[in-house]
């Protein structure tokens, strides 16, 4: 039987993983927003994971993207990459999977196989979404059609470690529909792929990925705390510490996104159902939420040794996505910076390079700005996203004599005030 895929959900983890999987398949892409599908269609990815060249040529060799439901009824390898975020009280939002089902359900037909890649906590394909997938569609998991799990390991703004170039989990719902699943993956993934026994064990594999990285990256932000207090440079003790062989190296700073600063919510109410309280996983949480307040209080802190007039003084942010070289603000941890320095009625800009202005007000009702005035100079200038161009920015045209320089993620050279 000839292969035709879907991937349901084109975002950071979709596009890249549809336009790869064109190269050998006959594959659609299936998005909700008609502004997204025009965009891609007209050959451009504006979160930049694939670049124009490359998705003209898949264009230009039959992939296609669409909000046409009617448009990929008669493809029988859908994959559901839609986002898996948390409510405003860290709870799992399920409802874009829910709704990626419901999608799936009106056009599965028999024999198909349906992969979720989104992730989860250990369950969820097989009780939540497998469900939804068979009301709607009337038909029965491992009679009718076929599930698997394979999670995403997408970074946005790497362009070392592509899809195609990072070993791949995979599942099945069937020892035989993993081996189906492993074929079509394998295909295409130069990486190599990982038959995990069960779906359970893939969702489990995915979600403490990201969650092993939160609490390191916590402790090393808690290590900051300390040291800064005993005014050791954090940056300098990590450098010594790593030339031990087996020192795992992990820097201080801001966890947002859609991953570190995500998944780990949702092993801990996996972990909470199950009678459990994960007090190393919600700890963590604790500490890199608590990032962006304490930033703002040290950078006040300068301010005030500094003398000068916190109240009024003008402020300028560098970055505002949630990691660098990419322009995605999802989860951004920069804005709690903002909501700590807003309580000192200050004037703050905010300069980021890759950052949609119209997405960042429509998200946070946030002003990011593009370009700076020339001749404006700050009181504060605090680097929060360490973009390329701020590792060349021209920092002493923007300062005045006595400003503070806050560098949150470690990469000046030059002495300055504070960083993590």
């Amino acid at each position: 039987m000839e292969i035709k895929i879907c991937v349901i959900g084109l975002g950071y983890v979709g596009l890249p993983l549809a336009r790869l999987f064109s190269t050998k398949y006959k594959t659609l892409g299936f998005d909700m927003n008609q502004n997204r599908v025009n965009s891609l269609m007209a050959g451009h990815d504006m979160t930049l994971e694939v670049s124009d060249e490359l998705l003209q040529e898949a264009i230009a060799n039959g992939f296609k993207c669409t909000t046409d439901i009617e448009a990929i009824r008669d493809c029988n390898f859908y994959v559901v990459a839609v986002p898996t975020p948390v409510d405003e009280n860290h709870n799992p939002d399920l409802t874009p999977l829910y709704g990626a089902s419901e999608t799936v359900g009106e056009v599965i037909s028999k024999g198909d196989i349906v992969v979720y890649e989104s992730t989860v906590y250990p369950g969820v394909t097989e009780d939540e979404c497998i469900p939804v997938v068979e009301r709607i569609s009337g038909l029965k998991c491992n009679v009718d059609f076929f599930a698997g799990y394979s999670p995403e390991r997408i970074n946005p703004g790497d362009k070392l470690h592509t899809v195609e170039k990072i070993k791949k989990i995979i599942s099945g719902s069937t020892p035989e529909v993993a081996r189906k699943v492993n074929e079509v993956y394998a295909s295409v993934i130069v990486a190599g792929t990982h038959i995990a026994p069960t779906i359970k064990i893939a969702e489990a594999a995915k979600v403490i990925e990201n969650s092993q990285r939160d609490i390191n990256i916590a402790f090393v932000n808690e290590l900051s705390k300390i040291f800064t207090r005993m005014g050791i440079d954090t940056q300098e003790v990590l450098k010594a510490a790593s030339t031990k062989w087996n020192f795992l190296s992990f820097k201080p700073g801001l966890v947002g996104g859609h991953c570190i600063g995500v998944d780990p919510y949702y092993l801990a109410q996996c972990a909470q159902r199950y009678g459990y309280n994960p007090e190393i996983i919600l700890a963590g949480r604790r500490m890199n939420d608590s990032m962006g307040e304490y930033v703002a209080n040290q950078v006040i802190k300068l301010m005030l040794k500094k003398g000068i007039q916190v109240l009024g003084s003008d402020i300028l942010i560098l970055g505002f996505t949630f990691k660098e070289n990419c322009p995605d603000v999802r989860n951004t941890k920069v804005v709690d910076i903002i909501k700590g320095l807003n309580e000192y009625s200050l004037n703050i800009t905010i300069y980021d390079p890759w950052v949609d202005p119209l997405t960042a007000k429509h998200e946070y009702d946030l002003n990011v700005v593009k370009e700076l005035s020339v001749g404006k100079k700050y009181d504060c200038i605090i680097l929060t996203v360490a973009h390329d161009e701020f590792k060349v920015f021209n920092i002493s045209s923007f300062c005045k004599e006595s400003s503070v320089i806050f560098d949150v993620k470690g990469i000046w050279n030059f002495k300055v005030d504070g960083r993590l």
